[in-house]
């Protein structure tokens, strides 16, 4: 049973979950005379529906307890959209490392030991509920501006939030992953995301990835690291589309001109274009010949780079 009844309209609100009634109780006393609101849950089925019907900012859960231990909890909670970003700090009696490995995994974001010290629980709340809000204030920004953004935990590459941008792009450029996007990035982000924190590590240059498409290219690029908890990804597409556009108003080209111009830009080869569009390298290159004609060079070298410095403005 939870006790959902609120002392404070302001004050941060913390959710403690335990099926001890004396650990409740000595929380809930060292918590409320420090100006937290108190919600309690003593049981898995309760701090979930709490969770959601409170979103606290933080929650102190229990490792072990009948039922639904701690570990489901948690599990459950990263799972889902609308309380993944919630801490979720482990009170735990359990100090053997695979106990303690078993809440991160279950993506727990600290851990403290019982018997619980009220002066260290304060502490880790007030530190982690700090990142918490900042985190929030960045997303609400982001989202106001209509940036693409993604937060996620950079030990597994779970997606913490995303702006709708950010999701929109990532839905059209991994088709194939679209199912798991409220919870996880595509198996190439997450990927890089290990490089980058190898990069981090030993304090190297941090690799960049793109995603390319047939008609555009979309961007990772790290825009807040230092939080061990959350990190910032912003995301930036580069329109091929656009560019082929813009090439066909500027040299009054056909649209499969502008297309083979633009390639060619890119250091394709006749062959490789023909790939790109469906096509032989023979027809590409009849192509490049009207090309050649309408912007008055005489070799593919020349369209190119006469090609890049007019688009290079626009992207």
């Amino acid at each position: 049973m939870s006790n959902l009844k609120t002392s404070r309209d302001d004050a941060p609100v913390v959710l403690i979950v335990d099926d001890v009634p004396d650990n409740l109780a000595v929380l809930h006393d060292a918590l409320d005379e420090s100006g937290f609101t108190v919600l309690v849950a003593n049981n898995g089925e309760a701090a979930l529906v709490a969770a959601i019907e409170a979103q606290p900012g933080i929650i102190l859960l229990d490792a072990i307890m009948p039922g639904m231990d701690g570990f489901e909890v948690c599990r459950k909670l990263k799972a889902d959209i609308n309380t993944r970003q919630i801490p979720i700090i482990f009170m735990t009696g359990l100090t053997e490392s695979e106990h303690v490995v078993a809440a991160f995994q279950a993506g727990g974001t600290d851990y403290i030991t019982k018997p619980i010290r009220a002066i260290e629980v304060l502490a880790r709340i007030d530190a982690h509920m700090q990142t918490s809000r900042l985190m929030s204030q960045a997303r609400g920004a982001l989202d106001a501006f209509g940036q693409a953004a993604i937060a996620i935990t950079p030990s597994n590459g779970k997606i913490v939030w995303q702006t709708p941008l950010a999701r929109e792009w990532m839905q059209r450029y991994f088709p194939e992953h679209n199912a798991h996007f409220q919870s996880k990035m595509p198996p190439q982000v997450t990927t890089w995301i290990e490089k980058v924190s190898l990069a981090r590590s030993a304090q190297t240059d941090i690799p960049p990835l793109t995603i390319v498409l047939a008609r555009g290219r979309l961007n990772f690029i790290p825009a807040e690291l230092n939080d061990s908890e959350h990190w910032v990804i912003l995301l930036r597409e580069e329109s091929d589309a656009a560019q082929i556009e813009a090439l066909m108003t500027i040299f009054k080209l056909t649209m499969r001109e502008s297309e083979v111009l633009y390639w060619a830009t890119k250091g394709k080869t006749s062959r490789d274009v023909g790939d790109i569009l469906g096509t032989s390298p023979r027809t590409v290159n009849k192509h490049l010949e009207h090309v050649f004609v309408k912007l008055g060079v005489e070799t593919r070298t020349a369209a190119a780079a006469l090609a890049s410095s007019k688009i290079r403005t626009i992207k």
